[in-house]
């Protein structure tokens, strides 16, 4: 990828690395703890999948008359779901297997992506759940907000998986960490300044 990509290429390229890293994150864990709460708050490693898989649905569907193509999918959050549980799409019910919702993301990131492919960025769409001043917008500040979301919940989902079985890094290729660090010692330390300030 060089500064002269199309800035739609660009913007697909984030959007598939945030939707890359979240996956990654869930890699190798039972039913049980991808959807163990980890938070006071209740958020899950699944929830964030399925929060982030109706987000994209959202976005890139309804907004540009863009209908899914899988309205009747479990997973498939409809508006008024919220207006009795304002968590609905954070809560993973319990005959939607992980493996299932795993494979309904990767179909739902190809549905958001064909957006960027399909329209140009200027396409004007209408956010429905948005207050009517500010509902219009284009595709392109979507694919912005949305990219934003999604690796804000990334990130939520790296801190997420080091709390459930101590699995950190950036990439299974690269983890940015330094090779046969003591981390014990560091947080002992961290902890030590942090114990000379009072609360």
């Amino acid at each position: 990828m060089t500064e002269l990509d199309p800035p739609a290429d660009v913007l697909r390229r984030y959007l598939v690395r945030a939707r890359e890293a979240l996956l990654w994150k869930l890699d190798g864990l039972g039913e049980r703890d991808l959807r163990l709460p980890r938070t006071p708050t209740g958020t899950s490693l699944l929830g964030t999948v399925l929060h982030c898989a109706n987000v994209e649905i959202g976005y890139f569907g309804p907004t540009f008359g863009r209908s899914w193509p899988e309205p009747d999918h479990p997973a498939v959050i409809p508006l008024e779901a919220y207006d009795t549980d304002p968590q609905a799409d954070w809560t993973v019910p319990a005959d939607l297997p992980a493996a299932e919702l795993l494979a309904f993301y990767e179909r739902v990131g190809a549905f958001a992506d064909a957006a960027l492919d399909e329209l140009p960025l200027d396409t004007v769409g209408r956010v429905p759940w948005w207050p009517e001043d500010r509902a219009t917008t284009t595709l392109h500040r979507i694919a912005v907000h949305v990219m934003t979301d999604l690796h804000r919940h990334a990130g939520q989902v790296d801190v997420l998986r080091e709390l459930a079985d101590g699995a950190a890094g950036l990439r299974p290729d690269a983890t940015n960490l330094p090779d046969g660090f003591d981390w014990p010692a560091y947080v002992a330390r961290l902890t030590a300044i942090a114990d000379r300030f009072p609360d």
